[in-house]
């Protein structure tokens, strides 16, 4: 299959450390429902993630990097696509993407890279703890994964057989461990490597943390953001200590890694992503988990450190980026050609310090609520945009939700039908039909669309799975 299309920069020198790659190796990390805000170096000082603080101080860090669709399945796919949901068709958890599909590692794959790919899946739509044959791993050669899992503490993968096979303790540290054997077992190699690391964590159950992480937090008593309900508090307080420990003990997963790229010498050659699928509620708004199209599910953590070559200097970003815009930016940063079917962005020159592209928005969108967020629980379809400083919503009845998130960071005040903001309501919602114009994307009920895609749904909306 050959893979052309808009052709990106030069591509990078030769680093010291790359063996004969012209190209820089790839590291991308991605945790499972880890919210932006929830970082020493994002403003939390209850949280203690002491190496990722480190990773951002020298990275270019999108402070406005948004889930377009903030769910788990959905997002994946984005982000090995390039595509938005309605076009590769995984708006749903538990349904699959395509073997067809024109995938991240396929493209790096053609153009030379080694691919391998660790931890949680979720694109087989097969059943949660079924085989996934080498045909629907979209392009990645070395594979430990599993569809999905949230016991952390009793995880299995498959290799390139369909033997099951067990991760020792607690998952991501098992995961980082044969991450790291990967990185030293490719020092040498004459072909730059692309690996991708997708941990569950800090996806509820949130107290299954290793013991001593929890201890860190076990006396702790957390100031709870003014938009969680005080009914909830008690819920919260002990959810956030669950939470916590899991980031702290993936913080620690980071600083090995690092430490891993400087012993193996691949540290100057290699470029680190570290993002997110979607943020959690954690009682925002008296909500739970993802979906909503709040801050707290939507914002996602984006940092991105490079070798010196690829021009990246540390700064904060202060543009909208989604998930279907991390592709084509990966791409256009170590100079491959972005193939024809990507729908997102390259960012790429904005890092170096030239200018952004778009317009300075971003879609976001449900397409169907299901699971925790059910019609019964206030679920809805919606569509919305998110600028640097503005949160403008509307679902099938109408505009819903208009918030200043420079004066209303806990987005508590919904200026939506007040006089004083019509103005500013009909921007932004001309900017959002412009934008669903360019999407192709008529807003129609999630209904339409599951039957468009042949997807069956039980009472909660939720595509039935296997264990």
């Amino acid at each position: 299959m050959v893979l052309c299309g808009a052709q990106a920069g030069p591509a990078p020198a030769t680093a010291p450390g790359s063996g004969a790659s012209a190209r820089p190796n790839i590291l991308l990390i991605v945790a499972d429902q880890w919210r932006a805000g929830a970082f020493g170096f994002a403003g939390d000082h209850e949280v203690r993630t002491p190496n990722l603080d480190r990773l951002q101080r020298v990275s270019v860090d999108f402070v406005h990097a948004m889930s377009s669709l903030p769910v788990c399945c959905p997002t994946r796919a984005s982000l090995l696509t390039g595509q938005r949901a309605l076009t590769h068709g995984v708006f749903m958890n538990d349904v699959p993407l395509a073997p067809a599909a024109v995938t991240l590692a396929k493209v790096l794959g053609q153009a030379g890279y080694d691919t391998a790919y660790i931890g949680k899946w979720h694109l087989n739509g097969d059943g949660r703890s079924a085989f996934i044959p080498r045909e629907r791993r979209q392009g990645f050669e070395y594979w430990k994964a599993l569809e999905c899992t949230h016991d952390y503490n009793h995880s299995f993968y498959y290799a390139d057989g369909p033997t099951k096979l067990r991760w020792p303790g607690y998952d991501a540290q098992a995961q980082t461990r044969d991450a790291c054997q990967y990185l030293r077992n490719h020092a040498a190699s004459p072909r730059p490597f692309f690996l991708m690391l997708a941990w569950g964590p800090p996806h509820d159950p949130y107290q299954t943390a290793p013991a001593h992480y929890r201890a860190l937090y076990a006396h702790q008593r957390f100031k709870l953001a003014p938009n969680v309900p005080p009914a909830l508090a008690g819920v919260i307080q002990r959810d956030l200590a669950g939470y916590y420990a899991h980031c702290t003990a993936l913080d620690e997963c980071v600083g090995e890694l690092r430490a891993t790229l400087a012993q193996a010498g691949l540290a100057t050659n290699t470029l680190v992503i570290f993002t997110a699928d979607h943020g959690d509620l954690l009682g925002a708004h008296g909500g739970h988990n993802k979906q909503q199209p709040y801050d707290e599910a939507i914002r996602v953590p984006l940092l991105w450190h490079g070798p010196t070559g690829l021009g990246l200097k540390p700064r904060r970003l202060q543009v909208p980026i989604g998930s279907e815009d991390l592709m084509p930016t990966l791409l256009g940063l170590v100079g491959v050609p972005i193939p024809p079917s990507v729908e997102g962005r390259d960012f790429s020159a904005a890092m170096r310090g030239g200018p952004a592209p778009g317009d300075g928005a971003m879609l976001i969108s449900c397409v169907a609520p299901f699971g925790q967020w059910t019609r019964r629980q206030g679920g809805r379809e919606y569509r919305g945009v998110r600028t640097t400083r503005y949160t403008y919503v509307r679902d099938l009845a109408g505009p819903w939700l208009l918030f200043d998130d420079a004066r209303d960071p806990w987005q508590q005040h919904n200026l939506i039908g007040r006089p004083r903001f019509a103005r500013l309501q009909g921007d932004l919602e001309a900017t959002l039909q412009r934008k669903l114009a360019a999407a192709h994307d008529a807003f129609l009920p999630g209904d339409r669309y599951l039957a468009q895609w042949g997807y069956s749904v039980d009472a909660t909306g939720t595509v039935p799975y296997a264990p």
